[in-house]
């Protein structure tokens, strides 16, 4: 029983051998081995004997660098890149002759607001509201992402401008309305940028068609709206102006609202403007075209003599020279055949006049000018 659990004896300890370099120099003596920091601290080098020289290498060399974040922002280089000037950070190879930077090459430093032409257009589109107007914090999704009470108000005017066809109203006696209505309401706009209780009412009372990018900078998108429709009826025939209204109304907010919903699935064609969008605004743009052309206008007054479009596409004399098509009715169509043709290229337009951007105008302005254009130019070649 004691056998079997006796007690081990101590163990023996072995220290380490010394280094042969050690048992050549110390043959005599044995000593420890020797850590790291005592052997750094052994071969450290001698001091340098400092001179008088201010401008001497070796006292460049012993300085120590600067911990300002200035230099050690201009001691940064990246592996592999161009050499930048010490001043601006930016690619020496990149800059224009008066020293400035191209556009969309990135400098290392955030850019100011007012610097981007398209901040404000993504400000508005922002996914979440940023307080600046209540409502949209308490109805996000209804009114701040889907605007569906702007949106209303946008469509509702395509449905009021049929209204107004229908009962036999001219363009002549609506345009007029339109630029007086303007007068008000930009003066309202310029006061209440300039008065902030006057703002801070307004946005209680109609925050709910603003978006965010109206409050402090643009300016409501109704004056662009009523500025557009006037051109359009003011300036084209009839037949041209009101279905350039009937394209802002219905395939813009088309466009907008498959573009948010589908357009992340679809390629971009440029900045807040994708394929899904794009194709929305075409389709929505040729069923308008068919619905004015071959429902409204033979339900009720026929091709007007002041309507650009009579239900018959021609092809143009030099055209028909060049084909060879001598006879009378040659290059002639008419029936449904120029109506399908006459909606698609409407669908053509207003896809294109949305997506197009002018000088960063707003696109209630220049959806039913370029429509008017290109509706009003088709026509005077083949109508």
């Amino acid at each position: 029983m004691s056998q079997q659990y006796q007690i081990p004896g101590t163990p023996r300890v072995t220290s380490p051998s010394p280094t042969p370099s050690e048992s050549g120099e110390n043959a005599g003596t044995y000593f420890a081995p020797i850590t790291r920091s005592a052997a750094k601290r052994a071969t450290s080098p001698s001091a340098i004997a400092e001179e008088h020289d201010a401008d001497s290498d070796l006292e460049k060399r012993a300085r120590t660098r600067s911990r300002s974040p200035k230099a050690a922002a201009l001691r940064r280089r990246p592996s592999g890149l161009a050499p930048m000037t010490p001043k601006s950070g930016i690619d020496a190879s990149k800059q224009k002759a008066d020293g400035t930077a191209v556009n969309g090459v990135a400098n290392g430093h955030l850019s100011p607001a007012a610097a981007a032409s398209y901040y404000w257009r993504e400000f508005s589109r922002s996914p979440s509201p940023l307080g600046l107007i209540p409502i949209h914090r308490h109805w996000r999704s209804f009114i701040h992402r889907h605007e569906i009470p702007r949106k209303a108000l946008h469509v509702s005017i395509g449905f009021f401008t049929l209204h107004l066809y229908s009962r036999g109203t001219q363009t002549d006696a609506i345009h007029p309305w339109l630029l007086g209505a303007l007068v008000p309401i930009v003066s309202v706009e310029f006061l209440r940028h300039r008065i902030p209780s006057f703002n801070r009412f307004y946005i209680q009372v109609l925050g709910a068609l603003m978006r965010e990018s109206e409050v402090n900078e643009r300016y409501n998108g109704v004056i662009w709206y009523l500025l557009g429709a006037w051109v359009s009826l003011r300036f084209f025939p009839k037949d041209v102006g009101t279905m350039s209204v009937l394209l802002l109304s219905w395939c813009d907010t088309a466009a907008s609202t498959i573009g948010r919903m589908y357009g992340r699935h679809t390629p971009r064609i440029r900045r807040n403007k994708s394929l899904a969008g794009s194709a929305a605004a075409a389709l929505v743009g040729v069923a308008t075209a068919g619905l004015f052309y071959g429902i409204m206008v033979p339900k009720y007054f026929g091709y007007e003599e002041g309507f650009m479009f009579h239900g018959i596409l021609a092809l143009p004399e030099p055209a028909k020279q060049a084909l060879g098509l001598v006879n009378k009715g040659s290059g002639i169509i008419g029936g449904w055949l120029a109506l399908g043709v006459m909606s698609l290229w409407s669908g053509l337009v207003a896809s294109a006049s949305e997506v197009v951007d002018v000088w960063d105008l707003d696109d209630n302005l220049t959806i039913p000018v370029l429509s008017s254009i290109g509706l009003w130019g088709f026509l005077k070649v083949f109508g």
